[in-house]
């Protein structure tokens, strides 16, 4: 079998190459990957790559010949993957995140690849009431980020057939311990600042909803889509992925996060602007069609991860939201150095 993983060398790529690489350790595994976070790693381990067997530097929009050839399966992580960076750069992430993703699809159905798996997203939800969305609830994307998913589902669904697989995995928000951390995540982003300040400072009212999932769950349902039996959700599948105890008011996480870090203080700033992204999912779907890659990582074990992983760094940056943890600062960065420009294309300076 031969994988390709594109955004290989994102946040949640690392996870996702070794789930991999131990549940197929006879696979061909390759990783495309644009390379703007190529320096973000935080591990002493060597860098994730190696467990690959061959790594592309492209862009998706470029997307170069000959890397389809054999590929069986698709894993694609590749996108503008914020709300902050979709805000700015918004043409730039539909063009990556919609358009090149469904280009992408076009020549991996023509070259013969069998299986498309697509890490969407439960923010298409948007703004929901009280009641967990399930699969087939009203779509209410609020940001370019969550558009962005919701149309390329929207294309990748026209485009699935009997020799063309598609799973949509619509993931939680993402958290957890990663090679190649990032902090601009709601959990990860509390737990930073306990570790460096003994302050959690919530920007909202703390009230709104969310689900979260661990990387290393979000690695075990991409193992599950990749070879996922037609007879368990057709030839397109889009699914929510996480449990329902996963459910979370952002208050309720800095709390769970100051027990496990005594001293820490929270603060919520009660005068904000209310955040209209609060949502609550059903995720009964996921555990009838995956009963054996259910979550596993509870949300004290992710916050015990992302601790412990902080700590081993010798984090202490109270300022990390201005430092090159948020990916927002490092594209910022290398459009101030010349090297990528207002498309985020690199330049060749």
């Amino acid at each position: 079998m031969k994988i390709l993983i594109t955004g290989n060398m994102g946040y949640v790529g690392p996870a996702v190459v070794a789930r991999l690489r131990r549940a197929f350790p006879g696979a061909h595994l390759a990783g495309l990957d644009v390379g703007f976070y190529g320096n973000c790693l935080t591990t002493m381990g060597g860098v994730p790559e190696r467990l690959l067997d061959v790594q592309v530097f492209a862009d998706m929009r470029q997307f170069p010949e000959g890397v389809l050839d054999g590929v069986d399966a698709i894993v694609h992580l590749a996108a503008i993957s914020n709300d902050p960076i979709g805000n700015k750069f918004e043409d730039v992430t539909l063009d990556i995140n919609h358009r090149a993703s469904i280009d992408l699809a076009k020549k991996a159905k023509k070259a013969g690849v069998r299986t498309f798996v697509f890490a969407s997203s439960c923010s298409m939800y948007g703004s929901a009431d009280d009641s967990a969305r399930t699969e087939n609830s009203p779509l209410n994307p609020l940001t370019a980020y969550a558009r962005s998913k919701v149309l390329t589902e929207r294309d990748l669904k026209g485009l699935a057939s009997e020799d063309f697989q598609v799973t949509s995995l619509r993931f939680s928000t993402a958290c957890g311990w990663s090679d190649r951390l990032r902090l601009d995540l709601v959990l990860n982003d509390f737990v930073a600042g306990a570790v460096a300040s003994r302050r959690i400072t919530i920007l909202s009212d703390g009230t709104p909803w969310r689900p979260l999932i661990d990387v290393k769950d979000m690695a075990r349902a991409i193992e599950w889509a990749v070879s996922r039996d037609r007879s368990r959700g057709g030839s397109f599948l889009a699914v929510n992925v996480g449990r329902e105890e996963g459910n979370y008011q952002v208050k309720n996480l800095a709390a769970a996060v100051a027990r496990a870090i005594p001293g820490t203080l929270v603060s919520i700033n009660e005068n904000a602007q209310p955040d209209k992204r609060s949502y609550r999912v059903n995720f009964d779907l996921y555990r009838t069609l995956a009963p054996d890659h259910q979550p596993q990582i509870s949300l004290e074990a992710s916050i015990e991860g992302l601790k412990s992983g902080l700590e081993s760094l010798g984090f202490r940056d109270g300022a990390f939201r201005e430092s090159n943890y948020m990916r927002l600062n490092i594209l910022n960065e290398l459009q101030n150095k010349g090297l990528l420009n207002e498309t985020l294309q690199w330049t060749r300076t």
